[in-house]
């Protein structure tokens, strides 16, 4: 088993990365802000433009540590990666399947079921914790059609079939998001999914976590020999991540939408980290990103029981464990792809 290693993020809007013997120095100028051993990481993710060192990339690229460099929003710039691991086969069975949308349709399945699978299995939470305290009708009516949108995922024999049903499936969803959102309604209050740029606080902690998540999903596809920009869903785009896409789609709901209600309804961040620029674009300030950032490492150290292989693992660890059974089904080791549904 992976054992899960600690992610660095360096949060300095003009902090250089640089190798000291085995370990990555932070440092702002002349000022060294921190080392931390490379042996105690698993990747490292910078918001910032200053950069690192070609000694550090080398030393983390042999020791498969990804390092990742996003904007001070986090917008992905690059990343940089190792020698890739696994066996050269996989990789091209892997471009033969995404080249045949039927072949791709069948992984695409196993992905959206678990995708609306686990968005009902949130919904259905919040009823039972929460009934006295929210309008059940909405959210059972949601739940309800996110079932009866798996069975038709299921009969699905191709991707734009599955792309509709699926669209209507997070429509649905993100309808009675805001229901969900039980604390702190006047500085948190969803109306509608916006990406580019997020146009609210709920929005601008969805975006900035689902790029947190994709980050570990493609270093976990990377790990087992998969190439992280070839997808089955996601077709083929310049620089995007398309498989980390793909794969991360069944673990929205319940790790990122989940982690983000928490922060929320738990009062750890306040309306008050959150500013609109000119733009439109709300962004978070320095200090409620290092809240979420260490908050998202705390919540990946908590301990599940996987549903398919039925051990004990950390969060952090599941996108690792299905990038493995993802690369066996490719493999032709198993049948079929077994989506993470949470119970």
């Amino acid at each position: 088993m992976k054992i899960l290693l600690n992610t660095l993020y360096v949060t300095t809007p003009n902090a250089y990365l640089s190798l000291d013997g085995e370990n990555v120095a932070v440092s702002n100028g002349e000022e060294i802000l921190g080392r931390v051993p490379l042996h105690n990481l698993s990747g490292i993710i910078t918001f910032g433009y200053a950069g690192a060192s070609p000694a550090l990339m080398g030393k983390c690229a042999g020791y498969g540590i990804e390092i990742t460099f996003l904007t001070q929003r986090g917008r992905f710039l690059s990343h940089v990666v190792g020698e890739v691991n696994g066996n050269v086969l996989l990789r091209k069975e892997q471009y033969r399947i995404s080249d045949d949308k039927k072949r791709s349709a069948e992984y695409a399945k196993y992905f959206l079921i678990g995708k609306i699978y686990n968005s009902r299995w949130v919904l259905e939470r919040t009823i039972r914790d929460h009934e006295l305290r929210i309008e059940v009708e909405p959210l059972k009516a949601a739940s309800n059609l996110l079932k009866n949108n798996i069975e038709k995922i299921k009969k699905c024999k191709n991707l734009d079939e599955m792309r509709g049903i699926e669209g209507e499936s997070a429509s649905v969803y993100f309808r009675v998001f805001d229901k969900m959102i039980l604390q702190q309604k006047e500085d948190f209050c969803f109306t509608v999914r916006s990406k580019r740029p997020p146009l609210d606080n709920v929005n601008a902690l969805l975006s900035f976590v689902y790029t947190l998540l994709a980050h570990d999903v493609s270093a976990a596809l990377s790990s087992v020999g998969l190439d992280p920009y070839v997808g089955f869903m996601h077709r083929d785009r310049p620089g995007r991540i398309s498989l980390a896409l793909d794969l991360m789609e069944e673990l929205r709901s319940v790790l990122a939408d989940r982690f983000v209600l928490t922060l929320i309804n738990k009062r750890q961040i306040k309306g008050g980290g959150f500013s609109q620029n000119e733009s439109g674009a709300v962004v978070m300030d320095d200090e409620t990103r290092k809240i979420v950032l260490s908050s998202w490492q705390s919540r990946k150290q908590e301990i599940i029981k996987h549903p398919f292989t039925d051990e004990k693992v950390q969060w952090g660890l599941v996108p690792h464990i299905q990038a493995q059974l993802l690369a066996r089904c490719i493999r032709g080791d198993m049948d079929a792809y077994p989506a993470f549904l949470w119970k």
